[in-house]
């Protein structure tokens, strides 16, 4: 046991995320919404620490630690939604956990909307998503964006520079042209809906966005629908670039 855990039990947000559940900044606010997460069958509070041998369940299911750290990377297709519900807005939909059907629990690194399609990582390790999605980090993510009519020089110039969207500047990016109404976009960091606001701020709408890379984790080799599990080398590098 790390020191964390002790004597004293482990925190139950560090639990969920050494599970695989969420980052611990999800599992606090999963932890805030009364009745989800329960120890030995009684609601869980915010703070709280477990002990070795305690039960606990999300949603009814018991949460227990997997040992085997797994990584995989997936080629989302349009239509999958990257959350472990069953259910958004009253609907049923199509999750990405549901539709690779991987044997063991895994839980997508952060999202990539409906509409679009591309690189999304999914992993047991709570740290390793708490990691790649914290904005200050500034891990690198690459997309290919497909606009509705001819995007000018100036107008990548600009995108580059910063826009202003959600109440705030984007980071300056890097951008390169595809063809006259596509190019490549390189964030670091993760607004909601980015890439699209950022068009609509110009008066563009976009028509596809694929990712095409995570990191050091790239969409070469993989069809659309499919996924695999990480390398070593791709893992070991991964976990460098995270300090881990």
């Amino acid at each position: 046991m790390d020191q964390e855990k002790g004597n004293t039990g482990i925190r139950l947000n560090k639990y969920l995320s050494e599970a695989g559940v969420c980052s611990r900044r999800e599992a606090d606010r999963i932890l805030a919404e009364a009745g989800r997460v329960q120890v030995d069958g009684l609601p869980a509070v915010l703070g709280q620490r477990i002990q070795e041998g305690q039960q606990v369940t999300l949603d009814g299911q018991l949460v227990t630690l997997e040992e085997e750290e797994i990584y995989l990377a997936f080629y989302k297709p349009k239509g999958i939604v990257c959350t472990t519900a069953e259910q958004e807005n009253g609907q049923r939909i199509c999750n990405v956990v549901d539709y690779i059907q991987y044997p063991k629990r895994v839980y997508p690194v952060g999202r990539l909307d409906q509409a679009s399609e591309g690189l999304l990582l999914l992993t047991n390790q709570g740290e390793v998503m708490e990691k790649i999605l914290r904005g200050r980090y500034q891990h690198e993510k690459e997309y290919y964006v497909k606009v509705d009519h001819k995007i000018s020089d100036e107008v990548l110039r600009q995108m580059a520079k910063g826009v202003p969207i959600l109440d705030t500047v984007t980071r300056s990016c890097k951008l390169w042209r595809e063809t006259e109404d596509s190019f490549h976009i390189i964030l670091t960091q993760g607004l909601n809906r980015q890439i699209r606001r950022m068009c609509d701020y110009f008066g563009y709408r976009v028509v596809h966005l694929r990712r095409d890379r995570v990191m050091n984790i790239t969409l070469q080799g993989l069809k659309k629908g499919r996924y695999r599990e990480l390398t070593v080398s791709e893992i070991r590098k991964m976990k460098q670039e995270l300090g881990l």
